[in-house]
């Protein structure tokens, strides 16, 4: 037997690996409305609130403050909203 018969080739990339959330049905969808209470701030400065432990990005709110936003983007771990 030759090496080439003896070792499988791979063809292409490898697997990519996502994380367990990535295929999980989403809480919250895109146009839903939601009152909401911001809990922490991002790094980029935006308020982050959090539905059933999935994170929404709300832009120009503070810590504390209770908004109703609509959801504008889903992703595959986050969400994110403008307040209404």
């Amino acid at each position: 037997m030759s090496e080439e018969e003896t070792q499988p080739q791979q063809q292409g990339f490898p697997r990519r690996k996502f994380p367990r959330t990535f295929f999980r049905p989403k809480p919250v969808k895109v146009g839903d409305e939601l009152d909401i209470t911001i809990s922490e701030i991002s790094r980029r400065g935006d308020g982050l609130a959090r539905v059933q432990g999935f994170v929404i990005f709300v832009p120009n709110t503070k810590q504390g403050d209770s908004v109703k936003i609509k959801i504008t983007q889903v992703k595959p771990s986050y969400a994110v909203g403008q307040v209404i």
